[in-house]
């Protein structure tokens, strides 16, 4: 008898809390599950005892969780082998078999039975006396039992359906199901900071887009793209990504000719939000969303902030607010954006950076500032350049 893993045991966090809306969430997680498994055959999801199944229909358990792992909403995975009204033999070669894979390093392991069948004819404590001895046995009495703090685990699930036994978990995402919260637009600079705010927003079940600021000539095409390349790593976890590109390079010419260069940057980001309301209004988002770490640069000190946005009404959601660049840079790599935000492009904000920007600005230096500004016809011009994109996953 070889060890072959029939199914995944699917565990997922926050929807269990969800009452009379739990249906629906499970409903968009059962929807981003056939996303991101559509081009495998022969696998099968179903719910016995309240638990969620999925039977592997001979695919690899190690593809299938890799694949899993980029949907939010779940939080652990487990290969599992399933045996159907299994005697206690049973249980005991199929430990036998797992316990063969354990990593060498491992020296204390204890087995952990939960009998919700109680027709079966042994009791839980019994199972894991008997499969302990199974393990010592296999592994020539290497190991040694620890029931406070093993190393390895064999898990035993003794259910009406079957009995299910498994030694590995792998973690998912967590979070809500992708689309079960409303839209939002995320402010996409190409840096590190930004992708990682958007996939923390998609986390919780926001609709993500992104709107992108270029200034050509003074951008280049490679800053594009690799804005397009960040837009497709979110895509992977929501199944689609849609930017938005506006062009800035008018306004900045306007700024750097009529504005105090210390001023520069907290009226281009003004500029940032007005448009990006626009934008979020005319395609149903209610919230903006950014890259901003409190006291990271100038334009992110507490004073900035407030005087960049007074020009909008709608929230702004910032998830880095207060964290630390180690922090960011640590999620950016886990979701595979960080080398592309390293890449030597520069984005719009870069290019006229003022040599001391104001870090203290206040919404009457602003309104003073835009005063020689045509402000509303610069916008309208901004928004004449809109271009949208659509990605796949």
């Amino acid at each position: 008898m070889s060890l072959r893993y029939d199914i995944l045991i699917l565990r997922y966090g926050e929807l269990a809390l969800k009452g009379r809306n739990r249906a629906t969430f499970e409903n968009l997680l059962i929807k981003q599950t056939r996303r991101v498994l559509k081009d495998l055959e022969g696998w099968k999801l179903t719910r016995p005892s309240r638990r969620w199944i999925l039977d592997l229909g001979g695919n690899d358990p190690e593809e299938v969780v890799k694949r899993l792992q980029k949907v939010f909403g779940y939080v652990s995975f487990s290969p599992a082998v399933v045996l159907k009204e299994p005697t206690i033999e049973d249980i005991k070669e199929t430990a036998r078999l797992i316990a063969q894979n354990i990593d060498p390093g491992v020296e204390t392991f204890k087995v952990n039975t939960r009998r919700v069948d109680k027709k079966f004819p042994f009791e839980s404590l019994e199972v894991s006396k008997e499969l302990g001895g199974v393990v010592l046995k296999e592994l020539d009495g290497r190991l040694k039992v620890d029931v406070h703090n093993p190393q390895w685990v064999l898990n035993v699930e003794i259910r009406p359906e079957g009995t299910y036994l498994f030694s590995q978990s792998y973690p998912g995402q967590g979070g809500l199901p992708y689309g079960s919260g409303s839209k939002a637009l995320l402010l996409l600079s190409g840096g590190i900071d930004s992708p990682v705010a958007g996939y923390l927003i998609m986390k919780r079940g926001a609709v993500v887009e992104g709107l992108h600021f270029h200034s050509f000539p003074f951008t280049s095409e490679r800053a594009k793209e690799k804005v397009i390349d960040l837009g497709r790593k979110l895509a992977e976890f929501s199944g689609k990504f849609r930017i938005h590109f506006i062009s800035l390079t008018e306004i900045q010419k306007e700024l750097k000719l009529k504005v105090d260069p210390d001023l520069n940057i907290t009226i281009l980001r003004r500029f940032m939000y007005r448009i990006a309301e626009a934008i979020a209004k005319k395609e149903q988002s209610l919230a903006i969303v950014t890259g901003e770490s409190l006291g990271q640069v100038a334009s992110q000190t507490l004073e900035s902030l407030y005087t960049i946005n007074s020009v909008t009404s709608l929230p702004i959601l910032r998830p880095l607010c207060g964290m630390d660049k180690e922090n960011i840079i640590t999620i950016a790599k886990d979701i595979d954006t960080y080398e592309t935000s390293i890449q030597p492009y520069e984005d719009c904000c870069t290019i006229f950076l003022p040599e001391h920007p104001e870090t203290k600005p206040r919404v009457e230096q602003a309104l003073r500032a835009e005063e020689v500004l045509d402000v509303e016809k610069l916008i309208e011009n901004a928004l004449a350049t809109h271009e949208i994109l659509d990605l796949e996953g």
